[in-house]
């Protein structure tokens, strides 16, 4: 053949292949293989690593010995700190504050005046009071004068009726008179007694125009000025704001309900406030309320804590954390909280029994394969290989736990984490 026939053969071949495709379905089995090829290379790699780890002796991991520790075992809470007596202090009548004594911070003593209202019309109304006291006195008097005279008009009517001198008739009008006298004198009397209390509800109303403290303390809030109005018809305004002795403070603080079991009244507590950062205070609780709060779906329980404050470095409002000590134990095995938290991971069952073959190799376990962390068992690494434990948990400080039975011995390697 010569080599003009070979060309031509060779561009009707390449013509016929175009037409029919051959060329892309040649470029894809291509890259099949390739993609073949990179898998197998992928897998056995895998395979190679997992041999290689499985002849390791044990894998790589963190621990923690079980040692004899003391534990203190405490229930945190947050709450403010509170002044044992609180009296908001109001007027009971309307009208305008002639004066204002106090400031903020002055200390006050009971029945001190805090600040006055302008009397000027009470004093007229008392005024009015005393004289409708006086005149009622006065017709008490004369009501009692007349009865007197009525009663010897009546006493001589009677006697000479009893001789017949007069007529009976006569002594029937006297005794209308006498009875008559009487009940003046019983009404003059309601009368007296009437203004006497009338003359009283005004002297209290201008007593309470003075605006007194209640209880020995401090000032800690004023809303009162010198000519300011006070309307007590609606509601009655808080002018003062009086805290009883500030040496004698309570913190009080919300416990979690999972968490009220554990306190009690008289537990020591310490706390600490934001403002003093590296001072403790301590404290003890003196109430705990059955009472329930729930916020934002949170149940809680609020425990009074008694606080003494002779430097006065404690203001009521501020922020406090409260650590409540339930428990003081000494000398007693303990292991890091993370053991009991910890459980390895389980290798699934053999490829070629499992039915996987090359894709359960590839493809990753499901999370529940392996064991999970109960609580009530440790692993320990001995000989180099981990051994479950089984252990009896007891109270934690936040770090360390309690073990309080179990095969669980002094200076176990217990085992936190996997990797270094």
């Amino acid at each position: 053949m010569t080599q003009a026939n070979s060309e031509s053969a060779a561009g009707k071949a390449a013509e016929i292949e175009a037409r029919l495709g051959l060329g892309r379905h040649r470029a894809r089995r291509v890259g099949w293989l390739w993609a073949l090829a990179l898998v197998v290379v992928l897998a056995g790699g895998l395979a190679l690593w997992r041999g290689s780890g499985a002849g390791d002796d044990a894998a790589a991991y963190r621990t923690g010995a079980a040692q004899r520790a003391d534990l203190v075992v405490m229930v945190t809470a947050t709450g403010t700190v509170e002044p044992t007596n609180l009296v908001e202090i109001s007027s009971e009548l309307s009208g305008t504050l002639r004066a204002v004594e106090v400031d903020y911070n002055d200390q006050v003593t009971a029945g001190q005046v805090l600040a006055t209202l302008d009397t000027t019309k009470l004093e007229a109304e008392l005024a009015v009071a005393v004289a409708n006291v006086t005149a009622a006195e006065a017709q008490l008097v004369r009501a009692r004068a007349t009865l007197e005279e009525a009663r010897a008009n009546y006493d001589r009517a009677a006697a000479l009726d009893e001789r017949g001198v007069a007529s009976h008739q006569t002594l029937i009008t006297q005794r209308a008179v006498y009875d008559r006298a009487a009940a003046d004198v019983t009404v003059a009397a309601a009368n007296l007694d009437l203004a006497r209390a009338q003359r009283g509800l005004v002297e209290a109303d201008l007593n309470k125009a003075c605006i007194c403290s209640p209880i020995n303390g401090v000032v800690l809030d004023r809303a009162a000025d010198p000519g300011q109005i006070v309307a007590s018809a609606l509601s009655a305004p808080v002018l003062f704001t009086v805290a009883e002795d500030l040496t004698e403070m309570e913190v009080q603080v919300a416990v979690d309900e999972a968490d009220i079991g554990a306190i009690s009244e008289g537990d020591a507590v310490v706390f600490t406030v934001d403002a003093y950062d590296d001072r403790v205070f301590p404290a003890e609780i003196k109430t705990i309320r059955y009472a329930s709060e729930r916020v934002e779906g949170v149940v809680s329980y609020t425990a009074v804590l008694a606080v003494r404050n002779e430097d006065l470095s404690l203001r009521p409002g501020m922020t406090a954390t409260a650590d409540i000590i339930v428990a003081e134990l000494t000398d007693v095995l303990t292991v890091p909280n993370a053991a009991l938290r910890y459980a390895p991971a389980v290798e699934s069952g053999d490829d070629n029994d499992s039915g996987g073959g090359l894709l359960a190799m590839i493809m990753p376990r499901r999370p529940e394969d392996g064991p999970r962390a109960s609580g009530k068992s440790v692993w320990v690494l001995r000989d180099g290989q981990p051994v479950q434990v089984a252990v009896v948990p007891g109270a934690s400080d936040g770090s360390r736990t309690e073990i309080t039975g179990g095969d669980l011995r002094e200076g176990d390697l217990v085992i936190l984490g996997e990797g270094g």
